[in-house]
């Protein structure tokens, strides 16, 4: 499921166990609500309310540490390609070959992680800009410098090259993160139970409705992050292709 149907089916659950719990302490005995079962119910409402405020705030920081990770490895990456690019020009007219496929692996990469129609990528391997960049190589070794310049303009080309592969396959094994099957379960009972015991000792009105309502998206919303900032290139929550789409339009020039 996505992230936001995951986040929908929480809000939904949740929030019609405070519902239920409104109409269940209408059927309880007056002792049961008495001041001393509202003092266990408070207590026990503030421990779950703690453990469910630690797991999404650690979870959300874990989900945005690989958000972030896959962001500047995507700077980087452009980065790298457009001084592979000017390193090359200024190499001279034997450079020419490698930097189209150069180009040409780069705008297969765009496409293969941001593609036209938004859908998320197939994968987060090196995939299809694998083929133009093993040739990219292969010229850029068979390169014969003529001067210094030349040698040194080659062997940062070279280095560069081994850096971008690098940044690729990092960017694969950091992959993405799925949230557990079992944590989406705890975290939904835990919500059952804090928003059930608000409905057992709320006052059942409109404003006390619209507020339980207002919180179920709060958490629920916290829920839809962590799964957006886990999947950094699909979603809604993804990273910008900006930076290499800006180099590439300078690739050539």
């Amino acid at each position: 499921m996505t992230s936001g149907v995951v986040s929908l089916v929480i809000a939904t659950v949740v929030f019609g166990g405070s519902i239920l719990a409104m109409y269940v302490a209408r059927a309880l005995p007056d002792s049961h609500l008495g001041a001393d079962a509202r003092d266990v119910i408070k207590l026990g409402m503030a421990l779950i309310a703690t453990l469910v405020a630690l797991v999404l705030g650690l979870m959300i920081a874990t989900a945005k540490g690989t958000y972030d990770a896959q962001s500047a490895a995507v700077r980087q990456l452009s980065a790298d390609v457009l001084l592979l690019d000017r390193s090359l020009a200024e190499y001279g007219q034997e450079a020419e070959h490698p930097r189209d496929l150069l180009r040409e692996a780069a705008g297969l990469m765009l496409q293969h992680l941001w593609p036209e129609d938004g859908s998320a990528p197939l994968s987060l391997a090196p995939g299809e800009a694998h083929v133009p960049m093993d040739l990219f190589l292969r010229e850029v070794t068979q390169l014969s410098p003529q001067n210094q310049t030349q040698e040194f303009l080659k062997t940062q080309a070279l280095r560069v090259t081994s850096d971008l592969a690098q940044i690729r396959f990092q960017m694969y094994v950091q992959g993405t993160s799925q949230l557990p099957l079992a944590f989406l379960i705890v975290i939904g009972l835990w919500l059952i139970i804090l928003f059930a015991g608000y409905g057992l000792i709320a006052a059942r009105n409109p404003t006390v409705l619209a507020f339980l309502f207002a919180a179920t998206l709060s958490v629920s919303g916290a829920v839809f992050l962590i799964q957006e900032l886990a999947d950094p290139f699909g979603g809604v929550v993804r990273v910008s292709s900006v930076p290499l789409r800006e180099v590439i339009a300078h690739l050539g020039g």
